[in-house]
C-alpha cells in the first residue's frame, strides 16, 4: 500500500469505512479459521468413532499455541509498525516488521522441536492419556505441529503484519485460502487417498498442506509489493536496538498469556472431563469448538480495528481514536450476542452436526448451552485488551488477559468440577468472561 493511501485510510476515511475495510475482511477470515479448524471435527466425527474425535479435540491447546507464538510477535508487531507510521517514522516500522518476522520464525521452530523430543509426556498432559486417544493425538500432532507448526505460525504473524499497514483484504484471503482448501482436502485425504483407520491422519495431513499452500499466497503478495511495502524481512541489528524488542514484546505478551492460558484452561478442561468418560470429552471438544465461531468473530473485529486505534494514538487524533473504539465495541459486542443467540437456539442441531452417538451429543448440547453464555462477556474484554495493546499499554493487558484465562476460570474448574460434576466445569468459562468485562471496563473508564 502507498503511503499517500495509507494515510488517507488512517487519517481521512470515515471511522464507519475504514473499520468495515479493515476488520470486516479480518472477522470474515477468522471465521473461515475457525471453520476450517472445526472441518477436521466434523469429518473425523462422520467415523462415528469417539476416540478419533478426542483424539482431534484434546490437540486443540497445541495447536492453537502456534496461534499464542504468531500473537506474541504479530500482534506486538503491529501496533508497533502502526504507531511509527503514525509518528512518520518509516524505517523503524521496517525495523519493527523484521523484529517479528524471525522472533516468530525461531520462536515456532523451538516448539516445534520441543513437541517432537516430548510429545508422549505431552499428548498425556492434554488429557490424551486414554490409550485409544494417545496414539491418534500423538500422530495429530507430530504432522500438524512438528511438521506443520512453522506454516502456521508465519501465516498468522503475516496476516498481522499485513493489516498494519492497512492490507486486511489481502491478509483475509491468505486465511480464507487456507481454510477452504483444509475442507476441501479433508474427505479427500480421509476417505478417498487414504485406507480406512487413518482418518486422523488425513486431517492432520490436511490442515498442514494448506497452511503451506497458504503461506505460498503471502510470499507472493509480499514479493509483489515489496517496493512500496513496509513489511521488508531484512536481518539486521538495527532491529534489535532503539527499544523494538521492548515494544513489540510487552504489546505482543498480553496476546500471547491470554491465547497460552486459554489453552491451558482448555487443557485443564479436558483432563478433568476425561475423568468422566470418553463421551463427556468428546461432547466437551465438539461444544468448545461451535462456542470458538463467537470468540473468533470479535477477535476478527478487534484485531482488524487495532492498527486503526495505533495509528491515531500515535499521531494525536484522539477522537477519531475514541470514535472507532465506539464502534468497534459496539459491533464485536453484537456479533457475539448473535452468536450466543444461535448456539440457544440451534444447540442439538449444531452438536449433532459432528457428533453421531446420541449419548456424547446429550453431553455436547449441555456443555455448549452453559459455555456460549460468556461470549457478549468475553466480546467486550478482547476489544478493550485490544486497545490497551494499541496504545501500548502492555501492564494493563497482560492483568486483563491473565484474569480472563488463568487467574480466574482454571481454579474455578477445579471447584466447580467437584461441586457439580460432570457439567459444572463449564461455569468457569462464562463466570470468568463476566468478571474479566467489568474489570476491563472500569481499566478503560479510568484511562
Amino acid at each position: 500500500m502507498h503511503e499517500a493511501e495509507r494515510k488517507n485510510l488512517f487519517e481521512n476515511t470515515s471511522v464507519f469505512k475504514a473499520i468495515a475495510r479493515l476488520a470486516v475482511p479480518t472477522m470474515i477470515g477468522q471465521i473461515i479459521l475457525v471453520i476450517y479448524n472445526m472441518a477436521d471435527t466434523f469429518f473425523v466425527g462422520q467415523t462415528g468413532s469417539d476416540a478419533m474425535l478426542a483424539g482431534v479435540t484434546v490437540c486443540m491447546p497445541a495447536f492453537m499455541l502456534l496461534s499464542a507464538i504468531s500473537n506474541l510477535f504479530g500482534v506486538g508487531g503491529a501496533s508497533a509498525i502502526s504507531r511509527s507510521l503514525g509518528r512518520r517514522e518509516t524505517g523503524r516500522a521496517y525495523r519493527c516488521a523484521s523484529f517479528s518476522f524471525y522472533g516468530c520464525l525461531v520462536t515456532t521452530l523451538l516448539y516445534s522441536l520441543g513437541v517432537f523430543l516430548l510429545i508422549d509426556p505431552f499428548v498425556d498432559l492434554l488429557g490424551g492419556s486414554h490409550s485409544e486417544v494417545h496414539s491418534l493425538a500423538a500422530e495429530y500432532l507430530t504432522v500438524t505441529v512438528v511438521l506443520g507448526g512453522t506454516a502456521t505460525a508465519m501465516n498468522a504473524l503475516l496476516a498481522h503484519l499485513l493489516r498494519s499497514e492497512g492490507r486486511s483484504f489481502h491478509a483475509a484471503i491468505g486465511v480464507i485460502l487456507g481454510g477452504l482448501l483444509n475442507i476441501a482436502l479433508d474427505p479427500l485425504f480421509m476417505f478417498v487417498i487414504l485406507p480406512r483407520g487413518r482418518e486422523v491422519f488425513g486431517a492432520a495431513l490436511a490442515t498442514s498442506l494448506s497452511n503451506v499452500i497458504a503461506l505460498l499466497y503471502y510470499v507472493a503478495v509480499l514479493a509483489k509489493g515489496r517496493h512500496k511495502s513496509v513489511l521488508r524481512f531484512i536481518p539486521e541489528a538495527r532491529a534489535l536496538a532503539d527499544g523494538i524488542p521492548a515494544e513489540i514484546l510487552s504489546v505482543g505478551l498480553p496476546a500471547f498469556m491470554m491465547t497460552t492460558c486459554e489453552n491451558v484452561s482448555y487443557a485443564v478442561m479436558d483432563a478433568l472431563t476425561a475423568g468422566h468418560g470418553l463421551i463427556y470429552q468428546a461432547g466437551l471438544g465438539v461444544a468448545k469448538k461451535i462456542n470458538m465461531l463467537a470468540h473468533c468473530a470479535v477477535r476478527g473485529i478487534a484485531q482488524g480495528a487495532l492498527p486503526l486505534i495505533a495509528y491515531n494514538c500515535a499521531a494525536g487524533n484522539d477522537k477519531r481514536m475514541k470514535d472507532a473504539i465506539r464502534l468497534t465495541s459496539v459491533s464485536a459486542v453484537a456479533a457475539a450476542t448473535v452468536c450466543m443467540v444461535i448456539s440457544l437456539s440451534a444447540t442439538r442441531p449444531l452438536v449433532e452436526a459432528f457428533i453421531h452417538t446420541q449419548a456424547a451429543a446429550e453431553c455436547g448440547e449441555a456443555y455448549l448451552r452453559i459455555l456460549c453464555l460468556g461470549c457478549p462477556f468475553s466480546a467486550l474484554a478482547y476489544v478493550m485488551i485490544s486497545f490497551f495493546q494499541a496504545v501500548k499499554e502492555g501492564k494493563t493487558s497482560l492483568i486483563l488477559a491473565l484474569a480472563r484465562k488463568g487467574v480466574l476460570d482454571i481454579p474455578m474448574l477445579f471447584i466447580f468440577n467437584l461441586l457439580l460434576p460432570p457439567f459444572g466445569l463449564a461455569w468457569a468459562t462464562p463466570i470468568a468472561d463476566s468478571v474479566c468485562c467489568i474489570m476491563a471496563v472500569l481499566y478503560f473508564a479510568r484511562t
